[in-house]
C-alpha cells in the first residue's frame, strides 16, 4: 500500500547518502589525474622533488578514495533495501550497468591503487607511471558507468518495457551507452572533478606558502594545479552549456523549473537572473530579468522559445488521459498474458504509460475508472519539480563556476610571474576557496536529481510507485543511522586530511638535495 511518508523518507535517505558520497567522488576523479600529471613531470625531468610531491598528494588521494568507497557501497544496498520495485523494474538494464562498473572499474581501480601506493621501490619509473595512469583511467571509467546508469533514469534509451514481466528490458546496449545525456553528463562531471582537485591542491599549497613551509613543493604544485584548473573550469562551463541544451530538450519540466518560467512567453524570452518562485501561486513573487537572454542561452537563437510550466501541465493532462488505457491494458495482461486486444491497446498507448501510473497515486483504491479531472490536474501539477530548489541550486552552481574561473585566471597570472607567494591576500583567498567546488558539485547534483521528479525513470516509472513498503519507524531509524554513520565518515576524512596536511610532505632525499645543489651551482655560474 502506498504511504507518502515512507516514499518521502526513502527519498530523503538516498539524497542524504548521495550528497555525502558526492563529497568524495569529485576529488578522487581530479586527484587521480593530477597525480598522473605530477608523476609525468617527475619521469620526464628526473627531478626528485616532483616524486616527493606526487607521494604527498597520493596520501591525500588515498584517504579520500578509501572513504569514497565506504560511502558508495551502502548506496547500492539501498536500491534493494528501499527501492525494491524500482530495482525489479529496471534490474535488467540498470543492474547491467552497475555490474559492468563493478567488474571493469571498481576492481580495476582497487588493484592498480595498491600497485601505485606500494610499487614505488618495486617498479621502474616508467612502469609505475603507467600504473598511475591506469588508476586515473579506472577512476574515470567508474564514473562513466555510473553516469550512464543515471542518464538512463534521466532519459531512458536502449530499453523497452515488457508488459508481461513489467520490467524494462535491455534492447540496445549501443543506445543505452551512447545516450546523449550520458556522454554530456560524463564529461561535465569528470571535468568538475578536475576543477575540484585543482582548487584543493591550490588551497593546500597556499596554506604552506602562507606559513613559509615546504615552499618548493607548494609553488610547483600550485602552478600545476592552476594550469589544470583554468582549463578545467573553462571546459566545465562550456560543457555545462551543452548539457543544459541537451537536458532542456530531454526534460523540459526541469528546464522550466531552472528558469522559473511559469507562463508562456514570445521570443526572444527574458532570463530571470534573480527570482522568488512560488509553487503554490505558480508565479514569481519577485524577479530581475535580462531581456532576450533566455532564448540565446537555451536555444542559441533569438527566435527560440522554452515551454512554460502552464504549457507543460496542459500537455501532461493529455498524456495522463492517454496513459490510463495503457495501465488498464497492463492489468488485463497481468490476468491474461495472451489477451491480444489488451496488448494492442498497450502498444497504442505505451508512450504515456508513466503518466497513467502517475495519476494512479490519486485513484481511490488504485481504481483508475474513478479518476476525475481534479485528480488529473493534481497529477499534472506533480510533473513540475520544486521550482525554488532547482532555480537557486542552478544559479549557485553557475555563480560559483564563474567565481572559480576568475580565481584560476588570477592564479595563472600570479604563478607564471612568480609573485603568488608574495600576495598574501590571494593565498588566504585560496584557502577559503577549497569548499567552493564541493558546494558547486552538490548544487549540480540537486539540479539533476530533484529536477527529475516526480520520476525515478523519467516519464516511465513514478517515484511514488518505486519505493519499498517499509514502516515509517523503520525509515526514520535507518535514516538517522545512515546520517550518523556518514557524518562519522566525514569527520574521519577531515581529521585524517588535516593531520596529513599539518605533517606535510616527506623530507627530501639525498638525491633531491644533490639535485638542488647542482641547480644552485648552475645558477651561480650563470650569474
Amino acid at each position: 500500500m502506498f504511504d507518502e511518508t515512507v516514499v518521502d523518507l526513502s527519498r530523503l535517505q538516498f539524497a542524504a547518502t548521495a550528497l555525502y558520497h558526492f563529497l568524495f567522488v569529485p576529488l578522487t576523479l581530479g586527484l587521480s589525474v593530477m597525480l598522473a600529471i605530477m608523476e609525468t613531470v617527475y619521469v620526464v625531468t628526473g627531478q626528485e622533488i616532483y616524486k616527493r610531491a606526487t607521494k604527498f598528494w597520493m596520501h591525500l588521494f588515498m584517504i579520500n578514495f578509501a572513504l569514497g568507497v565506504a560511502t558508495g557501497l551502502t548506496m547500492e544496498v539501498q536500491f534493494g533495501m528501499n527501492w525494491s520495485y524500482y530495482s525489479s523494474f529496471v534490474g535488467d538494464t540498470f543492474g547491467t550497468l552497475l555490474a559492468v562498473e563493478g567488474l571493469m572499474a571498481f576492481f580495476m581501480e582497487s588493484t592498480f591503487v595498491g600497485l601505485m601506493v606500494f610499487g614505488w621501490d618495486r617498479l621502474s619509473k616508467g612502469k609505475h607511471l603507467v600504473i598511475t595512469y591506469l588508476v586515473a583511467l579506472a577512476s574515470n571509467l567508474s564514473a562513466l558507468w555510473i553516469l550512464v546508469a543515471n542518464s538512463f533514469m534521466q532519459s531512458p534509451m536502449g530499453a523497452e518495457l515488457n508488459p508481461i514481466t513489467m520490467r524494462m528490458e535491455l534492447a540496445s546496449f549501443n543506445d543505452l551507452f551512447f545516450n546523449p545525456d550520458a556522454q554530456a553528463k560524463f564529461v561535465h562531471t569528470v571535468i568538475a572533478g578536475y576543477v575540484t582537485a585543482a582548487v584543493f591542491v591550490c588551497g593546500i599549497s597556499a596554506f604552506y606558502m602562507l606559513r613559509n613551509r615546504h615552499m618548493d613543493i607548494a609553488k610547483r604544485s600550485f602552478r600545476i594545479a592552476a594550469l589544470f584548473g583554468v582549463m578545467g573550469t573553462a571546459g566545465v562551463i562550456t560543457l555545462g552549456d551543452a548539457l543544459g541544451f541537451i537536458g532542456g530538450h530531454a526534460q523540459p519540466s526541469k528546464l522550466a523549473a531552472m528558469e522559473a518560467l511559469w507562463e508562456p512567453e514570445k521570443a526572444p524570452m527574458s532570463f530571470n537572473v534573480i527570482a522568488l518562485p512560488s509553487q503554490k501561486e505558480e508565479k514569481n513573487l519577485f524577479d530581475i530579468q535580462v531581456p532576450a537572454f533566455l532564448s540565446i542561452l537555451v536555444t542559441h537563437s533569438l527566435d527560440g522559445v522554452v515551454p512554460s510550466v502552464q504549457e507543460l501541465q496542459e500537455e501532461a493532462k493529455v498524456r495522463i488521459h492517454n496513459g490510463i488505457p495503457a495501465v488498464h491494458a497492463l492489468e488485463q495482461l497481468g490476468r491474461d498474458p495472451q489477451d491480444a486486444h489488451a496488448m494492442a491497446i498497450f502498444e497504442a498507448h505505451k508512450d504515456d504509460i508513466g503518466y497513467g501510473l502517475l495519476v494512479q497515486k490519486y485513484a481511490p483504491d488504485g481504481d483508475l475508472t474513478q479518476i476525475t479531472e481534479r485528480e488529473v490536474e493534481l497529477a499534472a501539477k506533480d510533473t513540475i519539480p520544486e521550482v525554488w530548489a532547482i532555480f537557486w541550486a542552478f544559479r549557485i552552481m553557475v555563480g560559483l563556476g564563474l567565481l572559480m574561473l576568475l580565481y584560476f585566471v588570477t592564479a595563472i597570472v600570479l604563478t607564471l610571474s612568480n609573485k603568488v607567494h608574495e600576495k598574501r591576500w590571494f593565498l588566504r583567498a585560496s584557502v577559503w576557496m577549497i569548499p567552493v567546488p564541493f558546494i558547486a558539485c552538490e548544487m549540480g547534483w540537486i539540479v539533476a536529481e530533484v529536477g527529475r521528479q516526480p520520476w525515478t525513470v523519467y516519464e516511465v516509472l513514478p517515484t511514488w510507485l518505486s519505493a519499498s513498503t517499509h514502516s515509517v519507524t523503520y525509515m526514520i531509524v535507518s535514516l538517522i543511522g545512515f546520517v550518523l554513520l556518514y557524518t562519522v565518515f566525514a569527520i574521519i576524512e577531515v581529521f585524517l586530511m588535516t593531520r596529513k596536511i599539518k605533517e606535510g610532505p616527506p623530507p627530501a632525499s639525498d638525491l633531491e638535495l644533490q639535485q638542488r645543489g647542482l641547480q644552485t651551482q648552475t645558477q651561480l655560474s650563470a650569474q
